[in-house]
C-alpha cells in the first residue's frame, strides 16, 4: 500500500502551518485578519470546494448509487464518531468547556478532503476521489448539524434552527453539486463558471492551514506539545476509533475495499474546520488550532500502523 502521497500531504501541511505561524510572529496576520480568513473559507472557499468536487464527473446510474451508499455509510460512521466522543469527552476533565466543546468536535471531524482526498486517489485511483468527494457529502451535514451544535452548547448567540440545519454553507453547496453531478448528461457547466469554482476552492488547503499555524502562535510551545487533553484526543481520534470502525465494517460484511476506505477516513487528523469555527464563533481558537496541529503530526505514526492493522484485520 502506498503511503508516499500521505507523507507528501501531510508535509505541505506542515509548511503551510509554518508559514502561518510565522506570518503572525512577523505582525503580517492578526487576530482580525484571522478571523476574517476563516469567515472566507467557511462562506466562499468550502461551498466552492464543494461544488467542485461533483462538477468534474459525469453521470452514471452505477456510479450514483455507489456514491449514495458511501453517504448512506459516512453518516453512520459519523453517528459512531460522534457516540465516542460524546462519551470521551464526559469522562474526561477539561479546563474549561469551551476545549471540551473543540475536543469533541476534532474528535468527530476528521480531514477528510486535504489527506483523504490523496489517500483515495493514491489507493483506489478516480473511483476512490469520486467516493471521497460524497463522502464529504456526510462530513458537510454532519458539520453543520451536530457541529455547530457542539458549537452552541451554553451560549445564546449561536443558535441552531431547523433553517440553519436546512440552508447552512455546507447543504447548499451539496444540493448544487448533485444538482450539477445529475444533470451532467445534459448540461455542462460553463467553463468560466467551472474554472471560477476551481479557483475558488484552492483557497482552502493553504488559507485554512495557515490560519492554523496563525492561531499556533498564541500558545507557547510548553502548551502545545506538553498538552495531556491533546494527546487524549489524538488517541481517541487516530487510534481507538479507527480500529473499532475497521472491526465493524469488516465483520458487518462490507468488502475489503470499503472497508479500507471506511477505516483511513476515520484515522485522517482532525479538520481544520474546527480551528476556522473555532475563530469564528470565539471558542478557543489557539486550543482549537492544537488540536489539529498535534493530530496531523502524530498521524505521521498512527496512520501507516493504523492501516497495517487494517489489511491484517481484512485478512480473518
Amino acid at each position: 500500500m502506498n503511503l508516499s502521497g500521505f507523507y507528501t500531504v501531510v508535509i505541505t501541511l506542515f509548511i503551510l502551518m509554518a508559514v502561518g505561524y510565522f506570518a503572525y510572529r512577523l505582525h503580517i496576520v492578526d487576530d482580525t485578519a484571522a478571523n476574517r480568513l476563516s469567515k472566507l473559507i467557511i462562506c466562499i472557499g468550502q461551498p466552492c470546494m464543494i461544488i467542485n468536487a461533483f462538477v468534474k464527473y459525469q453521470y452514471t446510474k452505477s456510479d450514483f448509487i455507489n456514491g449514495f451508499t458511501v453517504v448512506g455509510l459516512g453518516i453512520l460512521l459519523h453517528v459512531l464518531m460522534a457516540v465516542v466522543a460524546f462519551a470521551a469527552c464526559k469522562i474526561f476533565r477539561f479546563r474549561s468547556i469551551d476545549e471540551a466543546k473543540a475536543t469533541e468536535f476534532a474528535i468527530i471531524f476528521g480531514n477528510c478532503g486535504f489527506l483523504g482526498f490523496p489517500l483515495m486517489e493514491s489507493l483506489f485511483g478516480a473511483e476512490g476521489l469520486f467516493l471521497a468527494a460524497f463522502f464529504n457529502i456526510s462530513f458537510q451535514i454532519g458539520v453543520w448539524t451536530w457541529g455547530i451544535a457542539i458549537m452552541a452548547r451554553k451560549r445564546d448567540d449561536i443558535r441552531l434552527t431547523p433553517k440553519k440545519i436546512l440552508l447552512n454553507y455546507g447543504t447548499v453547496p451539496c444540493l448544487i453539486g448533485i444538482v450539477l453531478y445529475l444533470a451532467s448528461p445534459y448540461f455542462i457547466c460553463p467553463a468560466p463558471l467551472a474554472s471560477t469554482f476551481s479557483y475558488l476552492a484552492a483557497l482552502c488547503t493553504p488559507v485554512s492551514v495557515m490560519v492554523t499555524g496563525a492561531l499556533l502562535a498564541t500558545r507557547k510551545p510548553k502548551q502545545i506539545f506538553a498538552d495531556p487533553q491533546i494527546y487524549y484526543l489524538s488517541a481517541v481520534k487516530l487510534l481507538i476509533i479507527p480500529i473499532a470502525v475497521c472491526l465493524i465494517a469488516h465483520f458487518c460484511g462490507l468488502g475489503d475495499n470499503m472497508t479500507v476506505f471506511l477505516t483511513i477516513m476515520a484515522a485522517v487528523p482532525s479538520a481544520s474546520t474546527v480551528t476556522m469555527l473555532a475563530e469564528l464563533y470565539g471558542i478557543s481558537p489557539g486550543y482549537a488550532s492544537q488540536a489539529v496541529g498535534a493530530s496531523s503530526l502524530l498521524s505521521v505514526a498512527t496512520m501507516p500502523a493504523v492501516i497495517a492493522l487494517a489489511s491484517l484485520i481484512i485478512k480473518i
